[in-house]
Protein backbone atom coordinates (compact mmCIF):
# COMPACT_ATOMS: atom_id res chain seq x y z
CA UNK A 1 0.00 0.00 0.00
CA UNK A 2 1.59 3.30 -1.13
CA UNK A 3 1.40 5.95 1.91
CA UNK A 4 0.44 9.12 1.25
CA UNK A 5 0.99 12.54 2.89
CA UNK A 6 -1.93 13.50 5.47
CA UNK A 7 -4.45 15.44 4.26
CA UNK A 8 -5.93 18.42 6.29
CA UNK A 9 -9.49 20.12 6.10
CA UNK A 10 -9.30 23.53 4.85
CA UNK A 11 -11.89 25.75 6.31
CA UNK A 12 -12.71 29.51 4.41
CA UNK A 13 -12.18 32.16 6.62
CA UNK A 14 -9.71 30.48 8.99
CA UNK A 15 -5.85 31.55 8.80
CA UNK A 16 -3.31 28.94 9.55
CA UNK A 17 -2.58 29.12 12.97
CA UNK A 18 -5.89 26.86 13.44
CA UNK A 19 -4.63 23.54 11.77
CA UNK A 20 -2.93 20.86 13.40
CA UNK A 21 -0.07 21.06 11.80
CA UNK A 22 0.70 24.54 12.59
CA UNK A 23 3.00 26.91 11.13
CA UNK A 24 5.64 26.34 8.23
CA UNK A 25 9.22 26.64 9.42
CA UNK A 26 10.83 29.71 8.34
CA UNK A 27 13.24 29.64 6.00
CA UNK A 28 16.59 30.98 5.12
CA UNK A 29 16.86 33.45 2.25
CA UNK A 30 19.70 31.42 0.55
CA UNK A 31 22.57 32.45 -2.10
CA UNK A 32 19.44 32.57 -5.03
CA UNK A 33 17.81 35.08 -3.47
CA UNK A 34 18.85 37.20 -6.90
CA UNK A 35 16.13 34.63 -8.38
CA UNK A 36 12.80 36.14 -7.55
CA UNK A 37 13.22 38.44 -4.68
CA UNK A 38 14.50 41.87 -5.92
CA UNK A 39 12.03 43.74 -8.63
CA UNK A 40 13.56 46.31 -10.46
CA UNK A 41 11.87 49.10 -8.34
CA UNK A 42 12.58 47.97 -5.01
CA UNK A 43 14.78 50.50 -3.63
CA UNK A 44 13.25 53.06 -4.94
CA UNK A 45 11.01 54.36 -1.49
CA UNK A 46 10.31 57.60 -4.40
CA UNK A 47 10.59 57.81 -7.94
CA UNK A 48 13.66 59.08 -9.30
CA UNK A 49 14.86 62.77 -9.32
CA UNK A 50 12.10 63.79 -6.07
CA UNK A 51 13.42 66.77 -4.43
CA UNK A 52 15.07 65.75 -0.93
CA UNK A 53 15.57 62.38 -1.81
CA UNK A 54 18.44 60.85 -0.17
CA UNK A 55 20.36 57.37 0.03
CA UNK A 56 20.14 55.08 3.20
CA UNK A 57 23.02 52.54 2.59
CA UNK A 58 23.41 49.71 4.82
CA UNK A 59 26.82 47.47 5.95
CA UNK A 60 25.66 44.09 6.96
CA UNK A 61 28.42 42.09 8.66
CA UNK A 62 28.69 38.69 9.52
CA UNK A 63 30.11 37.27 12.87
CA UNK A 64 33.75 37.32 11.68
CA UNK A 65 33.41 41.16 10.45
CA UNK A 66 33.14 39.98 6.71
CA UNK A 67 30.00 41.76 4.84
CA UNK A 68 27.72 39.43 3.77
CA UNK A 69 26.90 39.80 -0.36
CA UNK A 70 24.15 38.19 -0.69
CA UNK A 71 22.35 39.80 2.10
CA UNK A 72 19.04 41.74 1.45
CA UNK A 73 16.84 44.48 3.45
CA UNK A 74 13.51 45.84 3.70
CA UNK A 75 12.53 49.13 5.06
CA UNK A 76 9.76 50.93 5.77
CA UNK A 77 8.94 54.16 7.55
CA UNK A 78 6.64 57.04 7.98
CA UNK A 79 6.76 59.60 5.13
CA UNK A 80 8.59 63.01 5.15
CA UNK A 81 5.80 64.96 7.42
CA UNK A 82 5.71 61.70 10.19
CA UNK A 83 2.43 60.32 8.51
CA UNK A 84 1.57 56.80 6.39
CA UNK A 85 -1.44 56.35 3.42
CA UNK A 86 -2.95 53.71 5.24
CA UNK A 87 -5.89 53.28 7.39
CA UNK A 88 -4.10 52.05 10.19
CA UNK A 89 -2.78 55.04 11.37
CA UNK A 90 -4.83 56.58 14.21
CA UNK A 91 -4.79 59.61 13.29
CA UNK A 92 -5.97 58.52 9.63
CA UNK A 93 -4.89 57.67 6.73
CA UNK A 94 -3.11 60.66 4.94
CA UNK A 95 -1.80 61.35 1.04
CA UNK A 96 1.98 60.45 0.93
CA UNK A 97 4.63 63.03 1.07
CA UNK A 98 6.00 63.65 -0.95
CA UNK A 99 3.64 62.32 -3.84
CA UNK A 100 4.38 58.57 -5.08
CA UNK A 101 5.89 57.97 -1.57
CA UNK A 102 5.73 53.82 -0.85
CA UNK A 103 6.89 53.70 2.18
CA UNK A 104 8.62 50.55 1.44
CA UNK A 105 12.13 49.65 -0.18
CA UNK A 106 13.68 46.09 -0.65
CA UNK A 107 17.32 46.12 -1.89
CA UNK A 108 20.27 43.77 -2.10
CA UNK A 109 24.02 43.80 -0.83
CA UNK A 110 26.52 44.38 -3.55
CA UNK A 111 30.00 42.69 -3.00
CA UNK A 112 30.82 44.63 -0.23
CA UNK A 113 27.74 44.03 1.98
CA UNK A 114 26.31 47.05 1.69
CA UNK A 115 22.25 47.79 0.23
CA UNK A 116 21.33 51.05 -0.74
CA UNK A 117 17.43 52.42 -0.43
CA UNK A 118 16.13 56.06 -2.37
CA UNK A 119 14.03 57.67 -0.11
CA UNK A 120 13.29 60.50 2.24
CA UNK A 121 14.40 61.68 5.43
CA UNK A 122 10.78 60.94 7.64
CA UNK A 123 9.41 63.41 9.69
CA UNK A 124 8.75 62.47 13.82
CA UNK A 125 5.48 60.38 15.09
CA UNK A 126 3.22 59.90 17.69
CA UNK A 127 3.98 57.05 20.08
CA UNK A 128 1.52 55.25 22.22
CA UNK A 129 2.37 56.76 25.30
CA UNK A 130 1.57 60.26 24.11
CA UNK A 131 5.53 60.54 23.77
CA UNK A 132 7.30 61.51 19.72
CA UNK A 133 9.20 59.08 18.27
CA UNK A 134 12.28 60.32 16.58
CA UNK A 135 12.53 59.93 12.96
CA UNK A 136 13.63 56.93 12.48
CA UNK A 137 13.42 53.85 9.73
CA UNK A 138 12.61 50.36 10.23
CA UNK A 139 15.40 47.76 8.92
CA UNK A 140 14.40 43.80 8.26
CA UNK A 141 17.31 42.10 7.24
CA UNK A 142 17.77 38.74 5.30
CA UNK A 143 20.51 36.62 4.70
CA UNK A 144 22.02 32.83 4.66
CA UNK A 145 21.86 31.15 7.62
CA UNK A 146 19.42 33.36 9.32
CA UNK A 147 15.97 31.13 9.31
CA UNK A 148 14.37 34.65 10.82
CA UNK A 149 14.74 38.24 9.96
CA UNK A 150 16.84 40.17 12.34
CA UNK A 151 14.88 44.15 12.60
CA UNK A 152 16.38 47.26 13.78
CA UNK A 153 16.37 50.92 13.38
CA UNK A 154 18.39 53.86 11.70
CA UNK A 155 17.96 56.90 13.56
CA UNK A 156 20.02 60.21 12.24
CA UNK A 157 22.86 62.13 13.74
CA UNK A 158 21.07 65.50 13.05
CA UNK A 159 18.20 64.73 15.36
CA UNK A 160 20.23 65.15 18.69
CA UNK A 161 17.27 66.96 20.49
CA UNK A 162 14.71 64.25 19.38
CA UNK A 163 16.81 61.34 20.09
CA UNK A 164 17.22 61.89 22.81
CA UNK A 165 13.71 62.00 23.95
CA UNK A 166 13.10 59.43 21.85
CA UNK A 167 10.99 56.51 23.63
CA UNK A 168 13.01 53.67 22.27
CA UNK A 169 16.02 55.17 22.35
CA UNK A 170 16.54 56.82 25.60
CA UNK A 171 15.52 53.62 27.63
CA UNK A 172 18.84 51.89 25.84
CA UNK A 173 22.62 51.81 27.46
CA UNK A 174 24.75 54.54 25.63
CA UNK A 175 26.86 52.31 23.83
CA UNK A 176 24.01 50.23 22.48
CA UNK A 177 21.73 53.45 21.20
CA UNK A 178 24.52 55.25 19.46
CA UNK A 179 24.98 51.87 17.64
CA UNK A 180 21.37 52.80 15.70
CA UNK A 181 22.58 56.52 14.40
CA UNK A 182 23.47 56.31 11.40
CA UNK A 183 26.39 58.81 9.88
CA UNK A 184 25.86 61.59 7.10
CA UNK A 185 27.32 61.03 4.00
CA UNK A 186 27.51 62.95 0.83
CA UNK A 187 24.39 62.24 -0.42
CA UNK A 188 22.40 60.73 2.55
CA UNK A 189 23.19 58.30 5.80
CA UNK A 190 24.83 54.94 6.25
CA UNK A 191 24.56 52.10 9.17
CA UNK A 192 26.72 49.41 9.76
CA UNK A 193 25.51 46.34 11.06
CA UNK A 194 26.75 43.37 12.67
CA UNK A 195 24.93 40.18 12.83
CA UNK A 196 26.90 38.56 16.00
CA UNK A 197 29.20 39.07 18.63
CA UNK A 198 30.00 36.40 21.12
CA UNK A 199 30.99 39.61 23.18
CA UNK A 200 27.66 41.04 24.76
CA UNK A 201 29.21 44.28 24.58
CA UNK A 202 30.56 44.11 21.69
CA UNK A 203 29.74 45.52 18.43
CA UNK A 204 26.28 43.10 17.35
CA UNK A 205 23.75 45.96 16.18
CA UNK A 206 20.70 45.78 18.53
CA UNK A 207 17.91 43.94 17.46
CA UNK A 208 14.41 44.21 17.81
CA UNK A 209 11.57 41.27 18.91
CA UNK A 210 8.67 41.77 16.97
Amino acid sequence: MTDFAPRYPVTPGIDFTTVSFGQTPSQTVGPYLHIGLPWPDGPDVVPSGTEGSIDITVTVYDGHRTPIADAMIETWQADAAGRFDHPDDPRGRAEPTPARFRGFGRAVADSTGTSTVHTVKPGPLPAEDGSIEAPHIDVGIFARGMLERLVTRIYFPDETERNFSDPVLSGMDPRQREKLIARATPTGYHLDVVVQDSDPNGDETPFFDL
